[in-house]
């Protein structure tokens, strides 16, 4: 993103405050609304990130990003004069886990939903926010399917697993890939887009052969896939799973002795694929990756401040998780009401809404236009931009 979307969103803000100044109904004040007059407490938001299990490091990114937002509209007076407050709930990336929190989260009285980050722990909470007429606005969570059961309340502000397949694909055919094997762990998320770059590779007439191989999540040992995949003679590997497995499946490729390009999808960046890779056995692995804090040209100021706050970096999917409660907060105001039949309909006209990856319309699926997909490649043990693809 520009420095001028930047400009904008820090602009907005300013702008907000002013308008907090002028007329002491609060930030994103006015607008009046039924839940302005009838409840004066504080308006709920819920979020669903994995505080335990493999993917546990991620939690804190986006809950700590979330917090930031709720607490700098709220600083500025709140949203129709009430302020926001954010219940967290654990969902460890595993179904059971997410639906149980999902119902914690309904139970407190939260009014929109603004988590999930595995695709495979999200999709069963669909149906539990939706019989409670609770909004969702997913901030990480992409996979095809959740797009596909055609649902009112959801919203997804991170590219789509379609347009993650898509952007494989076109580095895969720039990098003259000739035989591909995709991995995946066969949970929504990961086969999801496995199976789609298969097809977008075969329609395309690129590689000669791209094949799937499905591992089990959670082993240490992937030997026998290993073996498998090396059999094929692929000249490039994309690991489409998360990160504790794709350290381990990077080592021991390389430890067969495999010397391809290697790619991982989205839920394996982190800085701790590196780790569990161990030594410079990651450096030069690619990733497909909606855009990081890192990647944010002119987002100084905005890491500036969590850091302060936090005493820690931003990490992915800090910046989805921070414009997830600001469109909350936009919706309500446009809404005039915490209502989610109103909100949904607030959602659905949004447009040109400031955010991280730029003005936002949803398509009539609830999905961004454009993925904004980049390609990343981890040098000196962090992933750093390659390629915007644009």
């Amino acid at each position: 993103m520009g420095k001028s979307r930047i400009a904008a969103i820090w602009s907005a803000a300013a702008a907000v405050t002013m308008l907090t100044a002028g007329c002491g109904q609060g930030l994103l004040g006015g607008g009046g609304g039924s839940d302005a007059s009838q409840d004066k407490g504080p308006i709920s938001l819920g979020m669903l990130v994995p505080q335990s299990g493999s993917e546990a490091a991620i939690g804190p990114y986006m809950k700590n990003a979330a917090q930031l937002a709720v607490d700098e509209i709220n600083a500025k007076g709140g949203v129709l004069g009430r302020k926001l407050e954010l219940k967290v709930a654990d969902d460890a990336c595993d179904a059971q886990t997410a639906v149980a929190g999902a119902n914690k989260l309904v139970t407190e009285g939260v009014k929109i939903s603004v988590g999930g980050y595995c695709s495979g722990a999200t999709l069963p909470t669909l149906p539990v926010f939706g019989k409670a007429n609770i909004p969702m606005i997913i901030p990480a969570a992409n996979s095809q399917e959740l797009v596909d059961q055609h649902l009112k309340h959801v919203f997804l502000i991170n590219g789509t697993g379609t347009q993650q397949a898509s952007a494989a694909m076109a580095w895969m055919t720039k990098q003259g890939a000739k035989s591909v094997a995709l991995v995946h762990d066969n949970t929504s998320y990961s086969k999801d887009i496995a199976v789609r770059t298969q097809q977008l590779l075969d329609q395309a007439g690129g590689p000669d052969t791209a094949i799937l191989e499905a591992v089990t999540p959670k082993e240490s040992d992937y030997s026998a896939n290993i073996h498998n995949i090396l059999a094929k003679k692929p000249d490039f590997v994309y690991w489409t799973g998360y990160f504790q497995e794709g350290g381990l499946i990077i080592r021991q490729l390389r430890q067969a002795g495999y010397k391809g390009a290697i790619m991982v999808g989205d839920g394996a960046v982190s800085e701790k694929l590196a780790q569990i890779a161990g030594g410079d056995t990651a450096e030069g692995v690619y990733a497909t990756m909606t855009q990081t804090p890192d990647t944010l040209e002119g987002a100084q100021g905005w890491i500036d401040s969590y850091k302060k706050k936090f005493n820690a970096d931003p990490g992915p999917y800090s910046n989805q998780a921070y414009d997830a409660v600001r469109l909350a907060a936009e919706a309500v105001k446009n809404a005039g009401s915490t209502d989610g039949a109103k909100v949904i309909s607030a959602l659905e006209g949004i447009n040109g809404f400031q955010m991280f990856s730029g003005p936002l319309k949803f398509t009539p699926d609830h999905t961004l236009s454009s993925g904004g997909f980049q390609i990343l490649v981890v040098k000196g043990g962090k992933f750093v931009l390659q390629d915007s693809l644009k």
